[in-house]
């Protein structure tokens, strides 16, 4: 109960501080780079309804719907407009990618739609624990909004008139932006993309001089070659890294030292800002600091004659923010010798990795409680799902980042909404899940798009010098004499199971290039993602069970609504 309480509580206060002037409807997100979409919602509790307002610079057909991956099918959608004859509203469900299908059961209810100054704005309004099996569940964890509409009243194809963005609506977390927009643009220039799959590019630079500290309030991404860059990471370097570099990464290059993220972005990612309390620091005794920007092409076609001069734009301001932000990389990246194969034929096969903050204290001392706010979750093609468990004491207390329906082409930094709080000693274990059941050659960890990697990035403050806590199976263990992996298996679960079951290699980095190494460390069993659970009761009343993430783990709402 006292979770639950303190829920509300910050509910309370999130909500005088956000950017919306409708008291009724707090929150509001655009849901698409131009502003043309804007979102406002507002609920009483969370057993009571939810109003959505949905404003389209548009005066054809609009429509809003909740995704279970970002694509239309499995889709919660509601369509309306304000034609000739008057208003028009349904409550629908996607089949595929088709026409919605209408449902039998009209769980929202349309309260007003309105038409002005070329914009459509369609009010409307659900049970937060709607229990019809065509609508979607809405929880405590972000959920993928889509949005399409039309420029007539007759509803047919979007064409490019459609968007996703992933939002938490119910533990959002608003922001406000400094009057003083300036920024730093962070770019490429003219990188000739090689007509090959996978090509990363890095450009250390140094930053205009900023004399006093400053704070990177919102990253905006530049990019010109949409169809080819496929995700950016900006890092902060070591001290003794002095000379600026343009060349392809991954040579030896003494860039290559630079390994503190700063900033990044992943296909089909947006704007990100920052809570209104944090910022990213820069200038002041950072402002001699290099800083590598790092491009991932993914150029399946094998373009030719592409000149690409994308970044990042960073926001930053003088007002400084409460906290300093830090950016913690953990999960599994390749680690020389060590292999590290996803077999082929796999419909499921998990990786795991382990970060254990008790040994955080060989760098740094003493490790203040770390407040983890968003996380950037990152797989390769045969990614599906992502989930970041966090333990205590040995047991399962929560998790830090989760996406069950991982799209490799729909990445992007998701706000957490609550506050999860990282002590010393906490473990943070992420979880990748692959399918590879098209593939007939065995996948390595590693950096091509063909590769695969499992990684979470944890935004959160204060910040510390850690930047880096990742871990690899010591495979060794399993190589034959001909330095081969000695396991020859069909058997994909006993293969997954020995792989968790090897001692971990765990390394742990921080700015200024120190690292330790621990060789023990083990995976400990991640606790089934929580789920909604939806049962008729009896004609007159329906009982919904719901999950809701807190801060002391999970909370379990038994919620029983009247019919309607």
């Amino acid at each position: 109960m006292s979770a639950l309480l303190l829920f509300f509580s910050l509910l309370l206060a999130w909500t005088k501080g956000t950017r919306a002037t409708d008291h009724t409807l707090p929150f509001m997100e655009y849901l698409d780079p131009d502003r043309l979409v804007c979102l406002k919602w507002g609920f009483d509790n969370l057993q009571g309804n939810i109003t959505f307002q949905l404003a389209v610079k548009s005066t054809g057909w609009v429509s809003f719907g909740l995704s279970p991956n970002g694509g239309m099918k499995g889709s919660d959608i509601v369509m309306g407009g304000l034609g000739p004859s008057g208003s028009y509203f349904t409550d629908r469900h996607a089949r595929g990618n088709s026409m919605p299908v209408v449902d039998e059961e009209q769980s929202y209810t349309l309260l007003s739609m309105t038409e002005s100054d070329g914009q459509t704005v369609m009010t409307f309004q659900r049970s937060i624990q709607a229990c019809d099996d065509k609508d979607f569940h809405i929880t405590a964890r972000p959920v993928k909004i889509i949005y399409a509409y039309g420029t007539t009243d007759e509803i047919k194809y979007h064409g490019a008139r459609r968007g996703t963005k992933d939002v938490n609506l119910l533990n959002y977390m608003p922001r406000s932006t400094p009057s003083n927009a300036n920024y730093l643009s962070v770019k490429v220039d003219k990188v000739t993309v090689p007509a090959i799959m996978t090509y990363y590019h890095c450009k250390i630079m140094k930053f205009p001089k900023l004399n006093t500290k400053h704070h990177i309030y919102q990253i905006e991404p530049e990019i010109e070659h949409p169809d080819v860059v496929h995700h950016m990471v900006m890092y902060r370097c070591p001290s003794y890294v002095t000379e600026p570099s343009d060349e392809p990464c991954f040579r030896g290059e003494r860039g290559a030292a630079c390994f503190g993220v700063v900033a990044s972005w992943g296909v089909g990612g947006g704007i990100f800002e920052l809570p209104e309390n944090a910022g990213i620091p820069v200038g002041g005794v950072h402002s001699d600091t290099f800083y590598r920007l790092e491009i991932h092409y993914n150029n399946p076609q094998k373009k030719k004659d592409i000149l690409d001069n994308s970044g990042l734009r960073l926001y930053y301001t003088d007002q400084l923010r409460q906290h300093d932000v830090g950016i913690l990389n953990t999960g599994v990246l390749p680690m020389s010798p060590l292999q590290y194969n996803i077999p082929p034929k796999a419909t499921q096969f998990h990786t795991y990795s382990i970060c254990n903050t008790s040994h955080f204290d060989q760098l740094l001392n003493p490790m203040p409680d770390l407040q983890v706010f968003a996380v950037f979750l990152h797989t390769h093609l045969a990614g599906r799902k992502v989930r970041v468990g966090h333990f205590r004491n040995g047991k399962q207390i929560d998790f830090l980042g989760l996406d069950e329906n991982y799209k490799f082409d729909m990445q992007q930094i998701v706000n957490l909404g609550s506050i999860k709080t990282i002590k010393k000693g906490d473990e943070i274990s992420v979880e990748c899940t692959y399918n590879t059941a098209d593939r007939t050659e065995a996948t390595k960890i590693g950096l091509s798009t063909t590769d695969e990697m499992c990684l979470a990035f944890l935004f959160y403050y204060p910040a510390i010098s850690i930047n880096t806590c990742i871990s690899h199976p010591i495979t060794t263990l399993l190589l034959n004499t001909s330095g081969q992996l000695s396991v020859e298996t069909s058997d994909h679960a006993e293969y997954e199971t020995l792989l968790k079951n090897l001692p971990q290699i765990e390394h742990i980095s921080d700015d200024h290039s120190n690292f330790v190494v621990y060789k023990n460390a083990s995976v400990r069993e991640m606790m089934k993602t929580p789920t909604v659970v939806c049962q008729k009761k009896n004609a007159a009343s329906r009982l919904c069970i719901s999950w809701i993430m807190s801060t002391g783990g999970i909370v379990l709402l038994l919620l029983l609504n009247d019919m309607v």
